[in-house]
C-alpha cells in the first residue's frame, strides 16, 4: 500500500489536502482515483487509512478514515556525520532513515571538503525513506555546524559513539557491550579522517566512547551504515 507523510492532524473524517508534488505522484504516476485507499502518517497520530476524496488537475485531497497503527517512538539516536560529497551524503541520510536514526546532524570538521548542503533536499530524502520503510516518524535533518560548536553545546546525557578510524579502540560491539540505554549519537568523520587535534578533543570527552569499525578503512557512507547497524544490534530496537 502507498504510504505518505502528511503534516495535517489525523482524525476520522479529516480532510487532507496534498501539496502539488504529492498530488502529481498519486494522480499522474500512481493513477489513483476517487475512492482508492492508501496509508498516511504525520509523526504524531500513528498511521491512518485514508481514501482519495477528490482529484483535480493539480490538487488531490484525501479523507482520513481510521487509525491502522498507534504512534510509537523508535530509539533516540542521532547520526552526526561530517559533510561529504553530495551523492554519498544523500545515501547516508537515506540509510539513516531506514536504520532508525531520529536525527541527522551534519558537521564541518577541519578536513571537511564541503561547508554547505541543501538541507531541504536531504529532508525530502529522509521523508521518502520513512514512507517506504514503514516508520511512523521522519528523521530530522539539521543545518550543518562546526564540530567544535556542536561539542560545546552537547547534552552530556547523550552518549557518543566516536568512530575513530585511526586510534586504538575496542571494536564497536565490544565498546557498546554493557552500555546504558538512553539517548545516543554516532559520530562519523570525513573522508580524510579527523585531525589529530579533533581526535584528542573527542577522546577527552567523558560522554564519548571511541570504537573501531573493523580492520579496513571505510568510506563515510559505509561507516555510517555499519555503525548504525551495530548500534541497533547492541542497544536499539533490533533486539528481541
Amino acid at each position: 500500500m502507498i504510504r505518505l507523510f502528511v503534516p495535517h492532524d489525523l482524525a476520522a473524517g479529516a480532510a487532507l489536502p496534498l501539496d502539488e508534488g504529492q498530488s502529481r505522484y498519486l494522480a499522474a504516476v500512481m493513477r489513483l482515483a476517487v475512492g482508492d485507499v492508501l496509508a498516511v502518517f504525520n509523526g504524531r497520530d500513528g498511521e491512518w487509512r485514508a481514501r482519495v476524496a477528490s482529484v483535480g488537475k493539480r490538487a488531490v485531497t484525501l479523507e482520513a478514515e481510521a487509525q491502522a497503527r498507534p504512534q510509537s517512538a523508535g530509539p533516540d539516536l542521532d547520526l552526526v556525520v561530517a559533510l561529504v560529497k553530495r551523492a554519498r551524503l544523500e545515501t547516508i541520510v537515506e540509510k539513516a532513515a531506514e536504520l532508525g536514526a531520529r536525527r541527522v546532524r551534519p558537521v564541518i570538521t577541519e578536513r571537511t571538503n564541503a561547508d554547505h548542503t541543501r538541507v531541504d533536499r536531504l529532508q525530502a530524502i529522509a521523508v521518502e525513506a520513512a514512507e517506504q520503510t514503514g516508520r511512523l516518524d521522519t528523521p530530522e535533518v539539521l543545518e550543518p555546524v562546526k564540530l567544535e560548536r556542536l561539542i560545546e553545546g552537547w547534552d552530556a546525557g547523550r552518549r557518543l559513539l566516536f568512530c575513530d578510524e585511526a586510534g586504538e579502540a575496542h571494536p564497536a560491539l565490544q565498546a557498546l557491550k554493557g552500555a546504558a540505554e538512553g539517548p545516543w549519537a554516532i559520530l562519523i568523520g570525513p573522508e580524510g579522517g579527523f585531525s589529530p587535534g579533533e581526535r584528542e578533543r573527542l577522546r577527552s570527552l567523558n560522554f564519548a566512547i571511541p570504537a573501531t569499525l573493523g580492520p579496513r578503512i571505510l568510506r563515510a557512507d559505509t561507516a555510517a551504515i555499519s555503525a548504525l547497524t551495530l548500534w541497533q544490534a547492541a542497544l536499539g530496537d533490533w533486539r528481541p
